[in-house]
């Protein structure tokens, strides 16, 4: 099985999610500052780190498309890795509301949702696709 990254995309929090093994996991959430390219490179390293083979970044029907696809491109070109886009609408909130069913509060709450946001992401692309 390939190692797939998710990624949902925010212009102030980036999530990502991993999976291994058709269960994906929340990896972590990448504050945005500046320019996008830093955020490009710590991706990069993340794939190198973790062997990553894909990317699957949400696509929301907003007016964002234009950018996160110029983000993926970016992506695509530095990690030299197949980028592919999953339709995605009110992840970020499908997820607060799956943290506020299992108890987690408030800042927890905000803290991890753009990474369990990638995670919903990341299994609807797996759902369709392997």
């Amino acid at each position: 099985m390939a190692k797939v990254l998710g990624v949902d995309f925010g212009l102030k929090k980036i999530g990502l999610a991993l999976d291994e093994s058709f269960l994906p996991e929340p990896l972590g959430v990448l504050k945005v500052k500046g320019s996008l390219n830093k955020i490009v490179q710590q991706i990069n390293f993340i794939c190198e780190k973790e062997k990553i083979e894909k990317i699957v970044i949400g696509l929301p029907e907003s007016g964002l498309v234009k950018k996160i696809k110029k983000f993926g491109e970016d992506l695509r070109k530095v990690t030299k890795l197949p980028v592919f886009y999953q339709p995605e609408t009110l992840t970020t909130k499908e997820a607060l509301v799956k943290m506020k069913e299992v108890g987690i509060r408030g800042k927890a709450r905000r803290k991890k949702e753009d990474a369990i946001a990638a995670t919903l992401i990341l299994q609807d692309w797996l759902n369709k696709n392997v």
